[in-house]
């Protein structure tokens, strides 16, 4: 499993600066429903149609569960952005080791967890990872198409 893209987050410039949200939580369990409840009220906020705010609840969810697994920080930065009429990326950094990427290894038939990344490659347009410009550690980022 690799990111669909390797362009890093900085490639993707906001062009609706009035469409920005971004939020500090502790890197915790009980900050992933923050982090979806808070990217649920600015999309409603912003009328994005329904299914759009449905995906982005739940990548938003799987990248901020990444981040409070496996990052070891203890801090993480969640930012959601229109940078087009059509498009909306969702971003989570940490504050954990820097370079530590995304897994490739897909969970086995068994295994209880680990298909979080899954999840967000069929659901994003586009997705990666890079080193954090806002923590030092890394930026997982994904990028959903608003319009057809």
């Amino acid at each position: 499993m690799t990111p669909h893209t390797a362009s890093p987050p900085e490639l993707l410039p906001t062009t609706h600066p009035d469409r920005e949200h971004w939020f500090g939580l502790p890197s915790l369990r009980t900050s992933v429903r923050t982090a979806r409840d808070t990217v649920r009220r600015h999309l409603h906020t912003w009328r994005l149609p329904g299914d759009v705010c449905t995906d982005a609840v739940l990548l938003v969810s799987e990248l901020a569960t990444n981040a409070v697994i496996h990052s070891e920080g203890t801090r993480m930065l969640c930012g959601l952005s229109l940078t087009s009429r059509e498009r909306l990326r969702l971003e989570v950094h940490d504050d954990g080791h820097p370079m530590a990427r995304p897994s490739g290894a897909r969970p086995g038939s068994e295994d209880e967890s680990g298909r979080g990344l899954l999840i967000v490659e069929q659901l994003a347009d586009s997705w990666g990872a890079a080193p954090s410009l806002h923590m030092r550690g890394n930026a997982v980022w994904a990028v959903l198409r608003i319009g057809p």
